[in-house]
């Protein structure tokens, strides 16, 4: 097979000191230029979500072939709507998901919200897709309805989970008494809807096959109060009845599977469970006798992202990530394909298949590596052509990115733990002034690739390691511990020895070192310096978690407060893993940013933090962006962020 592919490259060559000399802040903190994209049934054009200015963000329309201009479809300001995704109904109308954080619904706090939306690729035909309230609906739906499947002849027609809210029935025969999760297929621009499964009070999910039936139902067991326990229970239905048999039950504490996609030609499940205290994927029959076959797992790692084709979501594969993510893909044509795109791409990128038009003769895909923040491509099987569409950020272009490096360093105990060092380039990889940046989460972890806050420091002259500390998600239940909560101090153990490390190997200047952190990493940043008051010269801390204690009193009032308050536990660790209660321990000048919108970590953290800081003496600041949430979506505000962190570094560094 013959791939019509040309590419130019350019050469280049700078040492760190100058390049740090450059102020990229704007490059790098503008939000990525396809934040969300989708290939028609056709495969005749692309819609995406591309950043304008300010937090506002833009649908675009165009023609997959190129040749003309992207046109704005829809805007949204995110005051309070965002536009979060899009997908094609049809070959000319959209779906799409506004993200929103209104105040006025629950005096004195924040609440986030979902709604769906329909508009016809020219802009036209707005309608909304959430299920009406009158004046007798007792209470608000936050999260109303999802697309969970596309109809098979591509019309305007969409299965959709709906919310269903009684209404008051006091002098009135006409009130609503139906309450819960249900599904209805809902033409979009007529509205007209067709119910598929009535609403249940009890149910929190379904999955459709294939070829849209649904045929797995999900329940999450609540207290008398109505708080969530964390017990899940799954059903499925045999093809053709209408009954439901139990498929699993899954808690923290007792996993059982839990199925992610059903294949109708097979049918079967593709469901995530245990073996040998690491996650992998099994294919689960349903035909009645629930036969499971271990489809992929990893006696290193976890296996629990399975990669998905077209409007149907066949699953073709899994990733499995190591240093490096790789697809292991289970489709022959699919195997060979990938093989074969990957060695016509320059430097060996991670390619991802994004969107396919309705027969899979047109793949949307995505390619990127640690030193290309990734390309766009339209691939034609039937001409075996290969076609650059666009850049995720075309900003970026041109300039020198660096090489990352998947390590491993000796923790205290003698634990290798694993890592991704970045060194400027051209620059000596000695006696640098170095960067430790902890990941968010805690159930997360780093990979490899490009990553845009990281390469910021990078380019200015910082060499940075990212540290998959004890408690980060990906590598089984033994690495998780209890999460980097109950075990911080073999988290933060781990996030400090990355510090030592980079000193021991002559990599960085010990008085030059440095933590950047968001979210739980910004939690690392602060509570690296309880831990060890003398390691890290300076502090910046995005979003960050500062008192355990109050992120259970935060939880109050919501269905998952009981599961918040298990996570952070009762005991010594409370107060000892809270910064906020240490500050006078701290040495090093701290640094804080959030959005006062931030309903993932409230900026009261940080507020608090900063009181700490200054009623112990100490040199302690915040930013505060306002009208933002947890993600900072505002490029003018990330690139502000970038500056005055950099700026900070390089004062109290003494750079």
């Amino acid at each position: 097979m013959k791939l019509a592919y040309i590419i130019a490259l350019t050469a280049f060559s700078a040492s760190s000191l100058a390049y740090a000399q450059v102020d990229n802040a704007q490059k790098f903190g503008r939000r990525e230029s396809v934040m969300d994209i989708s290939l028609s049934p056709d495969g005749s054009k692309i819609a995406f979500l591309e950043p304008m200015q300010g937090k506002n963000t833009a649908l675009m329309v165009a023609p997959s072939a190129g040749g003309s201009a992207a046109k704005v479809v829809l805007t949204s300001d995110a005051t309070p709507w965002r536009l979060s995704w899009c997908a094609w109904a049809s070959n000319t109308r959209l779906v799409c998901r506004l993200y929103g954080i209104i105040d006025d619904v629950d005096p004195g706090r924040d609440l986030a919200f979902i709604r769906m939306i329909a508009i016809n690729a020219d802009g036209t035909e707005l309608k909304s897709l959430s299920k009406s309230s009158t004046s007798r609906t007792i209470g608000v739906s936050q999260f109303d309805s999802s697309v969970i499947g596309w109809s098979a002849d591509d019309s305007n027609t969409v299965l959709m989970t709906r919310v269903f809210i009684p209404e008051v029935t006091i002098g009135t025969h006409l009130a609503s008494r139906e309450e819960g999760l249900g599904v209805e297929r809902v033409n979009t621009l007529t509205l007209k809807a067709t119910r598929e499964e009535s609403p249940k009070s009890v149910v929190s999910d379904y999955i459709a096959d294939t070829n849209g039936q649904i045929r797995i139902m999900r329940s999450d067991e609540a207290q008398n109060d109505g708080t969530l326990r964390g017990v899940s229970n799954y059903f499925y239905r045999v093809a053709g009845e209408k009954g439901w048999k139990p498929f699993s039950k899954d808690s923290q504490s007792t996993p059982g599977l839990v199925p992610v996609a059903v294949d109708a030609a097979s049918n079967a499940a593709f469901a995530i469970g245990q073996l040998n205290g690491r996650d992998a994927i099994y294919k689960v029959s349903l035909t009645g006798g629930m036969e499971s076959t271990l489809m992929l797992s990893d006696p290193a790692v976890d296996v629990n992202q399975l990669i998905t084709i077209g409007r149907t979501g066949r699953v073709i594969g899994a990733r499995v990530v190591k240093d490096k993510g790789e697809a292991v893909i289970f489709d022959p044509e699919y195997k060979s394909l990938g093989t074969k795109l990957t060695k016509a791409l320059p430097g060996a990128p991670i390619i991802s298949f994004v969107s396919a038009s309705r027969d899979e003769k047109k793949l949307l895909l995505f390619a990127g590596s640690d030193t290309d923040p990734g390309r766009y491509y339209l691939y034609d099987k039937a001409m075996r052509q290969l076609s650059e569409i666009m850049l995720a950020r075309p900003e970026l272009d041109g300039i020198p990115l660096a090489t990352v490096k998947p390590v491993t360093y000796p923790a205290a105990d003698g634990t290798q733990v694993p890592g991704y060092l970045t060194l400027p380039p051209g620059s000596s990889g000695k006696k640098l002034p170095g960067i430790v940046m902890p990941h968010g989460g805690p159930a997360a972890r780093d990979e490899w690739g490009f990553d845009w806050w990281a390469q910021y420091y990078v380019s200015q002259g910082y060499a940075v390691l990212q540290p998959n500390y004890r408690g980060s998600t990906g590598y089984g239940n033994d690495w998780y511990v209890e999460n980097g909560f109950k075990s911080w101090r073999t988290s933060i153990g781990d996030v400090n020895d990355a510090g030592r490390w980079l000193v021991a190997q002559g990599i960085a200047d010990p008085s030059k070192m440095a933590i950047v952190g968001w979210s739980y990493g910004g939690y690392a940043a602060l509570q690296s310096g309880v831990m060890d008051p003398n390691l890290f010269k300076a502090v910046v801390a995005v979003a960050p978690v500062t008192d355990l204690a109050m992120i259970v009193s935060e939880a109050a009032g919501f269905t998952n407060s009981t599961l918040v308050a298990k996570y952070i536990g009762s005991g010594e660790h409370v107060a000892s893993g809270s910064p906020r209660r240490h500050a006078a321990t701290l040495k090093a000048p701290v640094l804080m940013f959030s959005g006062d919108k931030d309903l993932n970590v409230d900026i009261g953290q940080a507020r608090a933090m900063e009181k700490a800081l200054k009623d112990a003496g100490k040199d302690g600041r915040l930013v505060t962006y306002p009208g933002l949430d947890h993600g900072l979506h505002d490029s003018s505000v990330r690139a502000d962020m970038l500056r005055q962190s950099a700026a900070f570094l390089r004062e109290k560094l003494g750079l």
